[in-house]
């Protein structure tokens, strides 16, 4: 006897007539479907350059809630009226095609399984499935060229093998979480750019630059040593030299010779002023790099942009010198976690801090302790709960910590859960300043500090930057994924190496999308919420109770009521009709 799981992945699908949708029509969750529920709406035809696709699992993600919140003023929806042209959430989504237009036959084929990679770029533009496209909260709808035809080609990722259909889904989230401990930022200077080099008077240290100084075009210098006047004299670049400037000339010079965008790459020799790294760094280009060569540390911590180590990938780089370019290239700015130290994950509780605390689990030749912080009683004793056997098995220790409800402070639990040493690797899913700052008093000497939550460019927080070239400390931020990202998730899950599945905290169907969204804000459930489209009486169950309600189906989870295919097989079984 054939499997409903099996039936439902069929070659031939056959629409109905109408689907359920659930669209948004304005700023706040009133304004998510009618009346508070789904609409039921004609499924549309497909024309030449369209596919038709049904919509097997949505994530629900917290992202979602600066559109609700924001509506029609959201940056990615450019003030569209709501009202007349509505969108619809979720970005998470895995999609079967059902019908291929005359135009797309031979690339796409009915029955074939895909991922959304929802970050869209058209002609230079940024638009988004779940934001300026209408997302998957629908049970079918149409693919056209707002979706095949990308700056990056088709944003849609072949599913291949027996992936369920939740892991599917969360491809998208796992995709943004490797991408943390992928280099985004730029490493090298710029082949035709405009490097800045700013000196110390009274330095005159035999400055070397082994590579780098032969890329740019414009070399600009400011009260440098005679040695590092004549490396740059030896380049094709012009050489400008702009002595005795203060801070308050910066700006003049970055519209001089920048066009106020900011300069490509900055040296700073023989840094001492915390301040003026500060001020400097405010000239930094987005994907641009500051490069500090010294000996001494500076006199204090620098008031630096965090939400443009997030969203702008500016770079800190450096070393100790003489030679300037020690400090480029991947060799010496890392940005994996270490193997067999110590990592801290602040805000580890919600969904995207579990997925980082998973993953360093999971992860060959990872980190020997995990340190697990979070607000929440509840959700550390959740997270304990789901990976404290997976760490047992993969021989890592993992620790919890809530600084509220202790009387020792974060800071000293880490050091003395690191000997006074401070831990490798620092990754923060909290977008407040405060947090990210007292992150940075975790590090070791030499560690890494990841900004995986983002905050408003022009929010600053003090760091301790002399680290960067004393010790090689990293300071590192990502936003958004790539289709390369993606796969990479699938890779890893077909090596056994991660499994996005265990992110799972709960599961509904299409009626209750809405109270999903509700429960997502709350912070109900510890996991990710994965709504089922084709399921519209499915109730929302968080996986630590599914024992109650279905126990045929709660005995398929795995250790720590963690997802699998095998639960989701036995919820098709139960919930799916032809």
């Amino acid at each position: 006897m054939t499997s409903q799981y099996k039936k439902y992945q069929s070659e031939k699908i056959t629409p109905p007539e109408k689907t359920w949708v659930w669209n948004m029509y304005g700023a706040g969750e009133e304004n998510i479907g009618k009346e508070g529920k789904p609409e039921h709406l004609p499924v549309p035809k497909p024309g030449r350059n369209q596919m038709l696709v049904r919509v097997d699992s949505v994530g629900l993600c917290f992202s979602d809630v600066k559109l609700i919140r924001m509506g029609k003023d959201h940056p990615k929806l450019y003030n569209r009226d709501l009202t007349k042209e509505p969108t619809r959430l979720g970005h998470e989504a895995a999609l079967t095609i059902v019908e291929v237009g005359e135009e797309l036959q031979g690339k796409y084929s009915a029955g074939q399984r895909v991922a959304v990679q929802p970050d869209i770029y058209q002609n230079g533009k940024s638009t988004a499935y779940g934001y300026t496209i209408p997302g998957g909260l629908i049970q079918y709808h149409l693919i056209g060229p707002e979706m095949l035809e990308t700056d990056e080609g088709a944003c849609l990722l072949p599913i291949t093998g027996d992936m369920g259909y939740a892991e599917a889904s969360l491809l998208e989230p796992w995709g943004c979480v490797l991408a943390s401990y992928t280099q985004r930022r730029r490493l090298e200077p710029k082949e035709g750019g405009v490097m800045w080099i700013i000196g110390r008077d009274g330095d005159e240290r035999e400055y070397r630059f082994s590579a780098g100084l032969t890329a740019p075009g414009t070399i600009i210098l400011t009260d440098v040593p005679e040695s590092v006047a004549n490396l740059a004299a030896q380049t094709s670049a012009t050489v400008v030299v702009r002595n005795g400037l203060s801070p308050d000339q910066y700006k003049a010079l970055a519209a001089e010779f920048t066009d106020g965008n900011g300069f490509d790459d900055i040296v700073m020799l023989d840094p001492r002023s915390a301040e003026l790294v500060g001020d400097v760094a405010g000239y930094i280009i987005r994907r641009g790099t500051l490069n500090l060569v010294g000996q001494t540390p500076l006199d204090g911590l620098v008031n630096a942009d965090v939400g443009r180590l997030h969203y702008d990938y500016i770079a800190f780089i450096g070393c100790q010198g003489p030679d300037i370019g020690a400090s480029y290239g991947e060799k010496r700015n890392r940005c994996e976690l270490t193997a067999g130290g110590t990592s801290v994950f602040v805000g580890a509780g919600g969904p995207m801090g579990q997925m980082h605390v998973q993953r360093a689990i999971e992860l060959p030749n990872g980190p020997s302790k995990v340190i697990a912080t979070e607000v929440s009683d509840l959700r550390l004793a959740a997270l304990k709960e789901r990976f404290g056997p997976l760490a047992a098995s993969n021989n890592c220790e993992l620790l919890t910590f809530n600084p509220q409800t202790s009387e020792q402070s974060l800071h000293d639990f880490v050091m003395e859960a690191t000997g006074g040493q401070g831990a490798e690797d620092v990754v923060v899913s909290v977008p407040i300043a405060a947090v990210m700052a007292e992150a940075d008093t975790l590090m070791h000497k030499d560690g890494m500090l990841v900004f995986f939550a983002g905050v408003p460019n022009g929010t600053k927080a003090h760091l301790n930057l002399s680290t960067v070239y004393m010790s090689n400390a990293q300071y590192t931020g990502t936003s958004g994924l790539t289709l390369g990202d993606q796969f990479q998730v699938l890779n890893q899950s077909a090596k056994g190496s991660l499994n996005p599945g265990r992110s799972v905290g709960a599961i509904g169907g299409m009626n209750v999308a809405k109270e999903g969204i509700q429960a997502m804000i709350d912070g109900r459930y510890a996991g990710k919420i994965i709504i089922f489209p084709q399921f519209p009486d499915l109730p929302l169950i968080g996986l630590d109770d599914l024992h109650k309600i279905h126990p045929d189906i709660a005995e398929k989870l795995e250790p720590g009521n963690m997802w699998t295919k095998e639960a989701e097989e036995a919820l098709f079984e139960k919930y799916w009709k032809e």
